[in-house]
């Protein structure tokens, strides 16, 4: 969609389709690519009925290997399958898979450039009650450091599905990060997921707000608002974190007095950071960034903790509105 584009009504409502977790879809696409491809394996650590990679272990137990609570070896031995001409999905919570096999990912995945697909579930603050300790707030970041490493961040269920069946071509390391709740669509009914390209729902004059996950549905309502009131805001989902979709964003700085980046994950590091390191070599531009600060999660219902952290529509509208008065 061209920066001309008009934000039509889908858009910014998104589709009349029930809310579906992302890590459902996960399931669904990972059994339908196991039935088309004998490469395709699977790992888990112990959590496949909620990271639903069950289902392939269900109809090819002979292709699925539950690893335990033993993320390091998860991770190694799925190096050690991609050598072997396969290709590994290796899945547990994103907490998990990212803090303790970090070394492993780090060695044998990215330094070694290992054909390994990170699928991890549970992302962010949305997990809620289980709390700080599942609530993984920097797994982008630590996947965003290391060398070879592509990072996903799907906003639906349907882009997610397009996600998988992308990444299967794709040769390298790649971390996808999924959530716990059902989540509403978002995107477009004939959108297509390409790897390191932002979907551009309209680019704004006024301010323009760039969003992975679940804030993709945020901006839209937060777009529609501001809209209302005389403020022409873009919406961009940059589902690719890394590579970062360099030329789009070039384009939105250029159009902007203010960027805002949202996320469900810490300022640090993450999609606000991607964005600030990009811009501010380029085309400095003012950006705000919204996400959890520098604190850990806590327990609780996750709309609490998304209104806890200020990851709102309410928020992101109030912090386009005080910036543009600057």
């Amino acid at each position: 969609m061209s920066e001309t584009a008009q934000v039509t009504e889908e858009h910014i409502q998104g589709s009349q389709k029930k809310p579906k977790a992302t890590r459902d879809a996960y399931g669904e696409t990972l059994l339908e690519l196991g039935r088309k491809r004998s490469d395709v394996v699977a790992l888990d650590a112990d959590l496949s009925c909620s990271t639903k990679t069950g289902k392939f272990a269900k109809e090819f137990p002979d292709r699925f290997f539950n690893m335990g609570i033993a993320e390091q070896d998860m991770v190694g031995t799925a190096a050690g399958l991609a050598l072997s001409g396969k290709i590994p999905f290796a899945s547990t919570f994103a907490v998990f898979e990212t803090g303790r096999a970090w070394d492993q990912i780090r060695l044998v995945v990215c330094y070694s450039n290992t054909n390994v697909k990170l699928v991890a579930t549970h992302g962010g603050i949305t997990v809620g009650e289980d709390g700080a300790s599942h609530q993984a707030l920097e797994d982008i970041a630590l996947m965003r450091a290391l060398p070879n490493m592509t990072v996903i961040v799907p906003a639906d269920a349907a882009e997610t599905a397009s996600v998988i069946n992308t990444i299967v071509d794709y040769k390298g390391p790649v971390y996808v990060r999924l959530g716990r709740a059902k989540v509403p669509y978002v995107m477009p009914e004939d959108y297509q997921f390409k790897l390191g390209k932002a979907f551009v729902f309209h680019i704004g004059k006024d301010a323009n707000i760039v969003a992975a996950g679940i804030t993709v549905d945020m901006a839209k309502k937060a777009a529609g608002i501001l809209s209302q009131e005389g403020i022409d805001t873009g919406v961009v989902n940059m589902s690719t974190i890394k590579p970062l979709d360099e030329e789009t964003l070039l384009r939105v700085a250029e159009s902007s007095k203010i960027i805002v980046t949202a996320e469900e994950h810490s300022i640090i590091g993450g999609l606000g950071g991607a964005v600030c390191e990009f811009v501010s070599e380029h085309c400095p531009v003012p950006v705000k960034r919204i996400g959890t600060l520098d604190t850990f999660g806590c327990s609780g219902n996750p709309d609490a903790l998304l209104n806890l952290h200020g990851i709102t529509v309410g928020n992101i509208v109030d912090t386009i509105k005080a910036s543009l008065k600057k």
